[in-house]
């Protein structure tokens, strides 16, 4: 019976690159038009959107999102999610409606087709470098002065298998401060359980996004980085332990 499973989480693997690519093969010339410009990214989101919603439907998630507080459309903010699986990028674009550019490390920009698209709208950091840590926040002080929101997944990467949620970095909670936006927390529930970046696992299934009560910074220094990120964490891990009541 063992046998079985391995043999569907191979498949399942392949279908899902199947799902990524398949969309940005046939969407590929209204792509490449929409990122030939700076001030045609919000067109490329919606592309972006159609190609996630595309991938989890076709994997098999019914995700559903919960909703605490809706972002304005004419605002900025810093959005936060826990990150456990190959699906959160999917999901996040699914779930924010608002523009917003992705902050993420620079390994995925060698992956075929997407990485493409990847590298020339996201802003990539290598972690390991403190000067590429400093571009990336003056790449999005400059997304943000444009009305552009930022998301950032604060765990630095993903953790291991047996640690729910890890320590988070500093960096959205001092750009979140420094730019007087708030910090909006998102949980997804389910992630790992239904696409980890363990290669034998995964299935169809029930995937949860619960958007949380924004966390104003107006009123907030540079000082107070440590608090706010430990309160946003908070959030996150309450609403990871209410998930498997």
């Amino acid at each position: 019976m063992i046998i079985f499973k391995y043999i569907f989480w191979l498949l399942y693997r392949i279908w899902f690159y199947i799902l990524v690519a398949v969309p940005i093969i046939v969407m590929f010339p209204l792509l490449l038009i929409s990122i030939s410009r700076e001030s045609w990214y919000p067109y490329f989101l919606r592309l972006a959107r159609i190609w996630s919603k595309f991938i989890l439907i076709g994997m098999g998630f019914m995700y559903k999102i919960e909703r605490e507080d809706i972002p304005k459309k004419d605002k900025s903010y810093m959005f936060i999610a826990n990150h456990t699986s190959m699906a959160d990028i999917m999901l996040m674009l699914v779930t924010v409606k608002n523009p917003f550019v992705f902050v993420g490390k620079k390994e995925l920009a060698k992956i075929p087709l997407f990485g493409f698209f990847y590298k020339r709208t996201c802003i990539l950091v290598d972690r390991s470098s403190a000067k590429s840590r400093q571009a990336v926040f003056l790449r999005a002080q400059r997304r943000l002065k444009s009305g552009i929101s930022i998301c950032i997944f604060p765990e630095g990467g993903v953790p291991e298998e047996h640690i729910e949620l890890d320590e988070f970095k500093d960096g959205a909670f001092r750009l979140a401060i420094n730019h007087k936006i708030p910090i909006v927390p998102i949980t997804f529930g389910d992630n790992k359980k239904r696409f980890s970046y363990t290669f034998f696992s995964g299935g169809p299934g029930k995937m949860r996004a619960k958007v949380h009560k924004f966390i104003p910074t107006e009123n907030l220094t540079i000082e107070d980085t440590k608090a706010l990120n430990e309160k946003a964490k908070a959030v996150i891990c309450n609403q990871l332990k209410a998930y498997k009541k």
